[in-house]
């Protein structure tokens, strides 16, 4: 029986005809098995394929795979050494009419079906690039006929269409997927809107925000979200939209707009207006943000920068060790007192002359308490001006008074969580005082210049070297504000009551100013020791502390003596001119040595008084000349506070 001819011939018109009829119903995946099947069917071929390439394994997948009559499923194979590859490489249509095997002896499924011949062609876009590829094989030999070439070549065009297609489907399915998650995992709140501001779709941050599901949003009018100042706005911000010059129509909405809740509740957002055309019709993106977090987060950052700044000044300030030194009886009771208290929230009175060490007592109950992880602000009272202490302890807002050009946190709400020492309480006037009650009282306070009510949670410690009782029944210091400080009085003792301590914080002192100076002094002998012990101290700790460094930097060897510099009834040097007296030398002295006198003796007085230079308890005052005066002289001798 003689073989059929492999290709009849036929109107190319017929052909056609066949292939849309056969294709035209078909999209996808049927499409190509619709096309593998007219394919065989009108070139009569043993086996025909529409395959996908895979560039990066260099193999190809079947879409369809037809083989004597019957399909072959999720076949798929290495395109290196098969005649695929010459199609796929050289990127035109492959015809080998006869002796297939022989020219791809190593690939089995040639072998094995006994194909003779074989045409492919690689399936590519518009840019060049290979989509797939479509063949035919047979057993037989295949002529090489122009209209055999021209019937396969209409095939493979409509393959290579129907894969472009494919291929631009996904692609927009996957643009649209990450849109999708774009839109949707971004933090701001996304709405899209129709011409008429009604709401076409939301994100899910919109969603949140609004605290309703997409189902509640979605086709209800925007303006029925917004505080109605925000609707007026949005109307009008959305037609100034329109106006603008395509690929420009994009505005900032200054001043943001109030959007209610689901709950009623109203929440600042700052927002973007953008419109764009689809089909000739007019939509709307709004993007919102709240601004209530970074609202917050910038009250708090202010909050920690001030505190920051706050903590670098004290830290300017404190010694090398603020620890309580000594061994006395009244000191151990100091120790127990602070032992007692610092575990509670118990307002505490530190009461004692200056220069006793309040604020390292202040700081010990601090560092015991339950708050020693948060700050502990301090405010020495007496060194504020009148004018500025309100702003000092509540804060002010910008434009509150004259130099105020910036917000500024108050000492309470850096101290919030944690502790706040006002050092001279009994300096504060007496319209604070009242504001200070409150804080106790309430725990609330109004900054300067602003109406808002602010809350705190400070635990509040206090020191004065004034008899708070009687200031309260002269009415210079609120009586009920003296019984909230004084729920725990401290009393500290004066160091000429810890004469067996004198010694112990000497040595101290010694061993820090020597390091920082450099230098090595021998111990204190009995003579220095007697010197120390028969003085009265009425500069108490804080004075020991400045004699000491006195007498190191006039020492000109290593061995320690106070006899110029341990005041006698307040003056420098005394000691050294009743001892020149008693020597029966001259008691004069250079002008340079008057100067020195003069230099030691205002600073002395100073610091008995906390370098307060006037008013009832200044240093002027102490000295018997006028504030101007001392004021004078302390910038002719160069004497700054340390």
């Amino acid at each position: 029986m003689s073989e059929e001819p492999l290709f009849r011939e036929l109107d190319q018109a017929v052909i056609l005809r066949a292939l849309v009829e056969g294709t035209v119903a078909e999209t996808g995946g049927r499409f190509f098995y619709a096309l593998v099947e007219n394919l065989q069917q009108v070139l009569r071929t043993s086996g025909a394929w529409v395959t996908e390439y895979l560039p990066q394994t260099n193999r190809l997948r079947a879409h369809a795979f037809m083989m004597h009559g019957n399909w072959v499923e999720d076949y798929e194979f290495d395109v290196q050494g098969t005649p695929c590859e010459a199609a796929i490489l050289q990127k035109e249509l492959v015809h080998f009419p006869d002796q297939l095997i022989e020219l791809y002896p190593n690939d089995p499924d040639i072998k094995q079906a006994g194909f003779v011949s074989y045409m492919g062609m690689p399936l590519m876009d518009t840019n060049g690039e290979v989509l797939g590829h479509l063949a035919v094989v047979d057993s037989r030999p295949m002529p090489s006929d122009p209209q055999l070439k021209a019937v396969f070549q209409i095939f493979a065009a409509r393959a290579a269409s129907e894969l472009q297609r494919i291929r631009r489907e996904k692609d927009i399915v996957e643009r649209e997927q990450k849109l999708d998650r774009l839109v949707g995992s971004a933090m701001d709140a996304i709405i899209e809107l129709d011409d008429q501001l009604l709401v076409t779709r939301v994100n899910q941050s919109a969603v949140g925000l609004l605290g309703m599901t997409d189902a509640e949003v979605v086709g209800q009018p925007l303006v029925s979200f917004l505080a109605e100042p925000s609707q007026a706005r949005l109307t009008e911000i959305s037609l100034e939209t329109l106006k603008l010059p395509a690929g420009k129509r994009s505005q900032w909405i200054a001043g943001g707009l109030q959007v209610i809740t689901h709950e009623g509740s109203e929440v600042p957002v700052e927002a973007t207006l953008s419109s764009f055309d689809i089909s000739g019709k007019h939509y709307f993106t709004l993007i919102v943000r709240d601004v209530n977090e970074r609202i917050e987060a910038e009250k708090r950052i202010t909050s920690l920068t001030n505190e920051t700044e706050y903590l670098k000044q004290q830290l300017d300030k404190l010694q090398s060790s603020t620890k309580i030194i000594g061994k006395s009886k009244s000191i151990q009771q100091v120790f127990q007192a602070i032992t007692q208290v610092a575990q509670t929230d118990a307002s505490v009175l530190i009461l004692g002359e200056t220069g006793t060490g309040k604020e390292l007592v202040a700081q010990a109950i601090h560092d015991q308490s339950s708050r020693c992880d948060q700050p502990m602000i301090k405010v020495n009272c007496a060194a504020i001006p009148e004018s500025l202490i309100e702003s000092e302890f509540c804060g002010h807002e910008v434009g509150a008074f004259t130099g105020a050009t910036k917000k500024r946190e108050g000492r309470f709400a850096l101290a919030d969580g944690g502790t706040i020492f006002l050092d001279e309480v009994g300096e504060l006037p007496l319209d604070l005082q009242a504001k200070l009650l409150r804080v106790l009282q309430e725990g609330e306070f109004e900054p300067v210049g602003s109406s808002e009510t602010q809350k705190v949670d400070v635990r509040v410690i206090t020191a004065t070297h004034r008899d708070l009782e009687q200031a309260s029944q002269a009415g210079t210091f609120r009586s009920d504000l003296f019984y909230r400080l004084n729920v725990f009085p401290i009393a500290l003792p004066a160091l000429r009551e810890r004469e067996e301590d004198v010694v112990i914080l000497a040595n101290l002192f010694i061993d820090r100013f020597s390091k920082k100076m450099v230098r090595d002094f021998d111990p204190l002998d009995s003579i220095a020791v007697a010197q120390l012990k028969g003085y009265q101290w009425p500069g108490n700790v804080r004075e020991l502390e400045n004699v000491i460094e006195r007498a190191l930097i006039t020492a000109t060897q290593s061995k320690i003596c106070f006899l110029n510099v341990l005041p006698v009834n307040g003056v420098v040097g005394q000691a050294n001119l009743e001892a020149d007296q008693a020597s029966g030398a001259p008691a004069i002295r250079t002008m340079q040595e008057l100067q020195q006198l003069e230099h030691d003796n205002i600073v002395c007085a100073l610091d008995q008084v906390d370098w307060k230079v006037s008013g009832e308890q200044g240093a002027a005052k102490l000295l018997g000349i006028k504030p101007t005066t001392l004021s004078s002289k302390m910038k002719s001798l160069g004497i700054a506070r340390p």
